[in-house]
């Protein structure tokens, strides 16, 4: 489901920011959208400016770090151009890198197109795997950004490790079990126990809830634990014998096909308003969900929802930052980048922003507010999630992960969960749309 990713996420990160008690965020300056060329780099007055381009909100000026770098810096001057929407910076960016100008001197890269990166654009980027040293990043998060020559093009900024989100209230009164640690171990390992407990769930289910509340929700989240994904290491296309592909799409259909879900499509208002009524009892709950959820249930869910670790470890999110072999200060830009991916950065900005950091020595220190603990239950987030973040697999990504995801979500899904058509037909419909994308 992050084929939608950091569009989508931003809006709930702005959520998430008020949730964990940390502030407003402050606004950002935005990319006219228009294909103009930045032209990183340059000198003003005897110093050094490097331009920083990102995709929707990162959290670095919010959190004050180009403040903080500047004043340890005052040789340098930092200029963020910020593009709203994925769909536009990262066409913008590939036509730049391939040209060799225009870039700017930090590039931002989605984990929905890092594979791309790597695969076509890997010589456009310098090599930060010989600056830093990489035992600080989770090695799955290394993994995606590594070539197959052993090059290292971006360095890991914020990941979205899984848990599930439940109402304890509605649990206990369908009979079940409301403890976190005990209800995770009876789905711990297998997707198909969280769905299974969903029947249970619908046996005795308040009046007007449902188990959760859609199936493409489950469906992407159990993905997001699986090895073996769309692509194989090779990147060659495996998504109509993918295991993990297949496991998911099961575990959809048993929710598709049964009562347990309240087919609401996610970050949609009537997904929000299901929220505010707790017309669900479960979801899909990546770390930088916790704010949105807060915000949409409003003081009426405060206590009512817990968090458990998920069936598998899984990961919803997350992106990277190069530097450009076209930048005119190479040397200064990769000094800026390390800082500001380094853990101690990472964890102010999650202090900030809500973004999980994807370097290990900095989950000690993360805390929520005391208003975000109280709200879900007292639950142990930062050790929920950090737990999930260090057992993620190393999963293989392709140049059309993206509208691959989209098409088994958004088509075949939607075809059995809201149309009433057949899994199989569900399947060759969203196979369908898959070849012609992929030209087959």
């Amino acid at each position: 489901m992050r084929a939608r990713t950091r569009t989508a996420r931003n809006t709930v990160v702005l959520a998430a920011v008020a949730a964990l008690g940390a502030g407003l965020l402050a606004g950002c300056s935005e990319d006219p959208d228009d294909g103009t060329s930045n032209e990183g780099g340059g000198s003003t007055d005897g110093k050094i400016t490097l331009t920083v381009g990102t995709f929707g909100v990162f959290g670095y000026k919010q959190a004050g770090l180009y403040d903080e770098y500047m004043k340890q810096n005052p040789d340098i001057v930092i200029k963020e151009n910020v593009t709203t929407k994925t769909s536009v910076y990262w066409p913008k960016t590939l036509t730049r890198l391939q040209a060799g100008s225009g870039t700017d001197d930090i590039q931002a890269i989605e984990i929905g197109n890092v594979t791309e990166a790597v695969q076509t654009q890997g010589d456009k980027f310098v090599d930060l795997g010989k600056e830093v040293d990489k035992s600080q990043w989770l090695d799955w998060k290394n993994q995606q950004a590594t070539t197959k020559d052993g090059k290292l093009i971006g360095l890991g900024t914020d990941i979205g490790p899984m848990a599930i989100c439940y109402r304890k209230d509605l649990f206990e009164k369908a009979g079940l079990e409301t403890d976190r640690t005990k209800l995770a171990e009876q789905w711990k390992g297998d997707w198909s126990k969280y769905v299974a407990l969903g029947e249970e769930y619908m046996k005795k289910a308040p009046s007007g809830t449902k188990y959760v509340d859609s199936a493409s929700s489950v469906y992407n989240a159990a993905l997001g634990g699986a090895t073996e994904r769309y692509y194989d290491k090779d990147g060659n296309p495996i998504w109509d014998n993918s295991k993990g592909v297949k496991d998911a799409w099961d575990a959809a259909m048993s929710v598709a096909t049964s009562d347990m879900s309240a087919k609401l499509k996610q970050f949609e208002t009537p997904w929000d308003q299901g929220y505010a009524k707790g017309t669900f009892a479960t979801v899909a709950c990546p770390a930088w969900m916790i704010g949105y959820i807060q915000e949409k249930s409003g003081d009426a869910g405060k206590g009512k929802w817990d968090v458990a670790a998920a069936p598998t470890a899984a990961n919803w999110g997350g992106a990277f930052i190069g530097v450009p072999t076209a930048s005119k200060h190479q040397k200064e830009a990769v000094a800026l980048a390390k800082w500001l991916t380094a853990p101690e950065q990472q964890a102010k900005v999650f202090a900030k922003q809500a973004s999980f950091p994807s370097t290990p020595s900095a989950y000690p220190s993360l805390k929520p507010s005391p208003d975000t603990t109280a709200y879900f239950s007292d639950a142990p987030l930062t050790q929920i999630f950090s737990d999930s973040a260090k057992t993620i697999p190393v999963q293989h990504f392709g140049t059309k992960d993206q509208p691959i995801g989209t098409a088994i979500a958004d088509i075949g899904i939607v075809q059995v969960e809201q149309k009433g058509k057949s899994p199989e037909e569900g399947w060759d419909a969203a196979s369908k749309e898959i070849k012609d994308v992929l030209g087959q």
